[in-house]
């Protein structure tokens, strides 16, 4: 068996230990040309390598090397490739990917903290917390589907420097992933929704659509397509720049900043101030705001990709959901979202369930936030009529009878 490698995605999916130990080199005849091997993503623009950071391990195989494989050994072959190829067992159940345990415990004690939070609390005692709760969970849930999603992945809108710094403040409190990693799964689930690379792909279930993605490892096409998508846009921020580099020993500014803004001070402020329990504080602010307002944003990409209308564009999964629209703010709007996705409204109807809209209509009239970009009302009706599913509140009625007209 003669196999020429010639690029990192042929060899990316073995483990390096085999690399280094020959397990998997020794079995066939290879010829290299110059290979880069490494644990994490790799870094590429325009589809060519760039210059990887310096925490990342490199192993350089140079030109040439040759290898015999023998009959004996294709059993061993068959055996690695049934490790890497993304079927992993643990006790009655498979997966595509090995499970993160670590993630698994973390997230399991979060809820069960939360429910015997909600079993315990004596909320006619203290609604104080549940006021400051709510509006922490306002300001992170503000920073995610105004900062996150709508400006940093979409570029949406611009932002002038006091509306950045408020974003990017509110999305730290949110305390979720490093913003840079945020804004790359997101591009990568637009480009490749509901297909293997999606990093939280609807079709594989509810539950992993919520929160199951974040206790496994991704699926290899994941990395490999998240190789395609350019971020390098981000970095040309220098507030963001700041907000993403490294500060000390390889921790970055933003995880001194989430530790601080998302867990610290918002528990330590009523405790301080007011003369709250130290332990019914934690109980709410650190631990249920936190995990309610992680669920608020796992539901975008669970329910709103399962169960609603689609009255844009019926050939996709994403849906409208009230529900979502009103616990994330307005990103519930799915359908058109999908449909429209450089729209900074990601949806038509602003209001209560669109808070995020009209927060940023406010930002726009004291100009704080400019270029706020739109789907004409024309380019929205001829898509109803030519891919909506008849569901639309104004123009569904003519989109059904051309459909009864046709049958």
């Amino acid at each position: 068996m003669n196999v020429e490698i010639v690029s990192v995605p042929v060899l990316r999916t073995y483990n390096k230990r085999f690399i280094r130990s020959g397990q998997i080199l020794k079995l066939m005849k290879v010829r290299v040309e110059k290979i880069y091997c490494r644990d994490l993503h790799p870094c590429t623009k325009n589809n060519k390598p760039i210059t990887m950071p310096p925490y990342s391990t490199t192993t350089v195989l140079d030109t040439k090397q040759t290898f015999e494989c023998t009959e004996s050994m294709k059993n061993v072959i068959h055996s690695v490739d049934n490790k890497y190829s993304g079927k992993h067992k643990f006790l009655i159940w498979e997966f595509e990917t090995t499970l993160i345990w670590t993630n698994i415990i973390a997230i399991t004690l979060l809820h069960l903290l939360t429910l015997y939070a909600f079993l315990i609390y004596p909320y006619f005692e203290k609604p104080g917390l549940i006021i400051y709760g709510t509006i922490l969970g306002w300001m992170g849930g503000f920073g995610v589907t105004a900062g996150a999603h709508r400006y940093f992945t979409h570029k949406s809108y611009k932002a002038k420097l006091p509306l950045k710094l408020m974003l990017l403040f509110c999305y730290t409190l949110a305390g979720q992933n490093s913003l840079k990693d945020w804004v790359r799964d997101h591009r990568v689930h637009h480009k490749f929704s509901e297909t293997d690379a999606d990093p939280h792909n609807s079709r594989r279930g509810f539950f992993f659509a919520h929160v199951g993605w974040l206790m496994m490892k991704k699926h290899p096409e994941v990395i490999r397509k998240g190789r395609q998508v350019d971020c390098s846009d981000l970095f040309e921020d220098p507030v963001f720049a700041f907000h993403q580099s490294f500060s000390y020993k390889k921790i970055t500014h933003f995880l001194w900043l989430k530790l601080l803004f998302c867990f610290v001070l918002p528990t330590i402020i009523p405790p301080l101030t007011w003369g709250e329990s130290w332990t019914f504080t934690f109980l709410a602010i650190t631990v249920t705001r936190y995990t309610l307002n992680l669920n608020c944003t796992w539901l975008v990409n669970s329910a709103a990709h399962l169960w609603g209308n689609k009255p844009y564009d019926k050939g996709i999964y994403p849906v409208e959901n009230l529900m979502v629209s009103f616990c994330a703010m307005g990103e519930g709007y799915h359908n058109y979202h999908h449909t429209f996705p450089w729209d900074y409204r990601t949806g038509e109807l602003s209001g209560f369930l669109n808070m995020t809209s009209c927060l940023l209509g406010i930002f726009k009239r004291i100009g704080w936030a400019y270029d706020m970009k739109t789907a004409s009302a024309d380019l929205v009706k001829k898509v109803i009529e030519n891919k909506g599913d008849g569901s639309h509140y104004k123009w569904g009625q003519e989109v059904s009878e051309e459909n009864d007209n046709k049958t």
